[in-house]
């Protein structure tokens, strides 16, 4: 390993070690419902970040979901919002992660969801409800995703100086009229030299949970970097997609979500159906992905290992066949899995060689790809942050 590798790799485990890094999850979950339908029979292992996405797929009604992360101050966040499902009424609920502020947050906490929490999630929250919800800056623009968004929202704010002009794209009446605003207002004023240097850099990259790895794939497969590869997928949300109900983005331009612009577990509707029962069939765990599945005799039919394997790809190979070997005994007949890359392509993924059968085979050979369907939706993606989209069937002996 060089030097910058041993520093990368110091950087981005100080940060997610210690901290809550996803605030939000950044997977478009209307590709995801296309990919993955949803049946009642289902039983779904998902990587947990922010669990928005986790309670998304709930709303469909499957038999089980598995959340699983790492980090436990991830899932001390999911099971935040289930304790506020459960326990507040929906305006209270939607101010405090819609609006990411309230103002009585802390004897909300200490009168509602405080008991509903696992005691890791109960001591993480003692420490920290009142800094995250109770003060004027938005919970959006916390955690180290939010250090993020807020440095790029002084950026635009102060260096840039293109604040009037991001808040009339917000607002646009069509795509024509937000693709001009940012052509002639926006493009060339936020893509300076400046701008490009931060987004190539380790450190910066970790706040958003970009690993060194993850960046030389990019870098490798893509023409200009990562810089350009930001730019093209900036330029492809603002000025090719529509921003009306583009959530992902306007929350960490504006550190909140409106009620017509916001995760589906926002929409008051879904709030008392996930209130009604469906919350209940959500259950978080803190370990890896091979780790839960060594560990729970559980059958998955629905993997949603959205792009954690990018980190796998290089010197930790090893793991990454330990986890497909793992996600392979515990698969239903039938089963699916979709993952995401911040790279083109993830030739990686077939070179992992299982044991299945009693005798040993590369992955490419039991993995049935959609490819049509996944290009198509990714296509669509309103995050539109990865490089490509991955639909697979696994053939279980």
């Amino acid at each position: 390993m060089s030097v910058g590798e041993w520093v990368s790799s110091k950087v981005f485990t100080l940060v997610h070690r210690h901290n809550l890094v996803y605030n939000t999850c950044w997977e478009d979950p209307r590709l995801d419902r296309v990919a993955l339908n949803i049946g009642p029979e289902d039983t779904i292992l998902v990587i947990t970040s922010a669990g928005c996405n986790a309670l998304d797929y709930a709303l469909l009604g499957p038999k089980h979901i598995y959340a699983v992360d790492m980090n436990p101050r991830q899932n001390a966040l999911l099971e935040l919002k289930m304790a506020g499902i459960r326990r507040l009424d929906f305006p209270t609920f939607f101010q405090i992660f819609g609006e990411g502020r309230y103002r009585g947050i802390e004897e909300v906490y200490r009168s509602s969801l405080r008991r509903e929490l696992s005691p890791f999630a109960r001591r993480y929250w003692d420490k920290h409800i009142k800094r995250f919800f109770g003060r004027k800056r938005s919970f959006y623009f916390r955690g180290t995703a939010g250090t993020f968004a807020r440095l790029m929202n002084t950026y635009i704010t102060k260096v840039a100086r293109v604040r009037p002009w991001v808040e009339k794209i917000l607002n646009a009446e069509s795509l024509s009229e937000q693709r001009e605003i940012y052509e002639k207002h926006l493009k060339e004023q936020v893509w300076t030299p400046l701008l490009r240097f931060l987004l190539s850099r380790d450190a910066m990259l970790s706040l958003v949970g970009v690993p060194r790895a993850q960046r030389q794939q990019i870098e490798s497969q893509y023409e200009g970097g990562v810089a350009q590869y930001v730019q093209d997928c900036v330029d492809a949300v603002f000025g090719k997609l529509p921003l009306r109900d583009n959530y992902f983005w306007r929350v960490y331009i504006t550190g909140s979500y409106t009620r017509e612009c916001c995760p589906e577990y926002l929409k008051e509707e879904n709030f008392y159906l996930l209130k009604n029962g469906l919350v209940d069939r959500i259950s978080t765990h803190t370990n890896t992905v091979e780790g839960f599945l060594v560990e729970n005799d559980v059958t998955i039919s629905r993997y949603v290992l959205l792009d954690h394997m990018d980190w796998l790809s290089g010197r930790f190979f090893p793991l990454l066949e330990a986890e497909w070997q793992a996600i392979f005994d515990r698969a239903a007949p039938g089963a699916r899995a979709i993952w995401r890359s911040g790279g083109l392509r993830t030739d990686f993924v077939d070179r992992v060689r299982v044991q299945l059968g009693g005798r040993t085979v590369a992955l490419g050979e039991q993995l049935t790809y959609h490819r049509e369907l996944a290009a198509e939706l990714h296509a669509k993606c309103r995050v539109h942050t990865y490089g490509s989209f991955y639909i697979a069937d696994l053939n279980v002996p």
